[in-house]
């Protein structure tokens, strides 16, 4: 059963096509993977499937709803979160902040409530507080939760991000270029928790340009380039396919 999919989808930009009709579909508690060189259209495709940006055509369709033109945080409330490929953290907050944050969208008292600190409001806070300490633990920054978010490791922030995304209680989880900057022991880590994250049900979507990662991690993948899907299947498939070992990684099938 697929969680998500794309159909046709078409993307310009002026009078260059980034994304040319575009299909596949993302099976339900899979790892899914989105691979291609530099410039291939894959974060204008996560822009598309978390209303970022508008499809000319086509249709991104979740767990069975049409959300094509949908707002972004419509579409976190549904049940889909994402990372960035550059990190996007509210720098000068406390870790616990930043989880916190995203744990917003699953707030249900109102402003009065919260303004005169009626028992919904402080159940709802105590709650949402447990949730973002369970987050911090599931990622391993749970000590540096009074730290400021600038304060953190590159590697660190990127979990932070992670962790922030998770607290929105996804079922997609989309990550963009999570490995970026992180060295091989962090590398290998996040392949765990990535893991992790798939055992709790929810389903991962990831852009990587760590080839071992993908291939350790992803169960299938679809790979664009200019715009266009040029091939999918799972990782040893695709490895041997003629047009991704051309236009992905020059001509040496070895480097994956």
């Amino acid at each position: 059963m697929s969680l998500l999919k794309l159909d046709g989808v078409v993307k310009t930009f002026g009078g260059l096509t980034a994304v040319d009709e575009v299909s596949f579909e993302v099976p339900k508690g899979s790892i899914f993977g989105l691979i291609g060189p530099n410039g291939a259209g894959k974060t204008t495709v996560f822009n598309l499937i978390t209303g970022n940006y508008k499809p000319d055509r086509g249709a991104v369709v979740f767990n069975g709803e049409n959300i094509t033109g949908r707002i972004t945080h419509k579409i976190v409330e549904l049940g889909v979160a994402r990372t960035f490929q550059t990190i996007r953290l509210f720098q000068e907050m406390s870790v616990l902040e930043n989880v916190l944050a995203g744990c917003h969208c699953r707030m249900t008292s109102g402003p009065i409530s919260a303004m005169f600190r009626l028992p919904k409001a402080r159940r709802e806070e105590r709650k949402t507080l447990g949730k973002a300490l369970a987050e911090l633990r599931f990622t391993g920054l749970e000590a540096q939760a009074e730290n400021l978010a600038k304060n953190l490791s590159y590697g660190n922030q990127r979990l932070l991000e992670i962790a922030r995304a998770l607290a929105t209680d996804p079922q997609l989880l989309i990550l963009d270029e999570p490995a970026g900057g992180m060295n091989e022991q962090e590398t290998a880590a996040l392949v765990e928790l990535i893991f992790q994250i798939q055992q709790r049900g929810i389903t991962v979507l990831l852009i990587e340009h760590d080839m071992s990662l993908v291939m350790k991690a992803c169960e299938y993948l679809v790979v664009i380039e200019y715009g266009k899907k040029i091939a999918e299947g799972t990782p040893d498939v695709v490895k041997k396919d003629p047009k991704v070992i051309e236009a992905y990684l020059g001509s040496d099938e070895d480097d994956f």
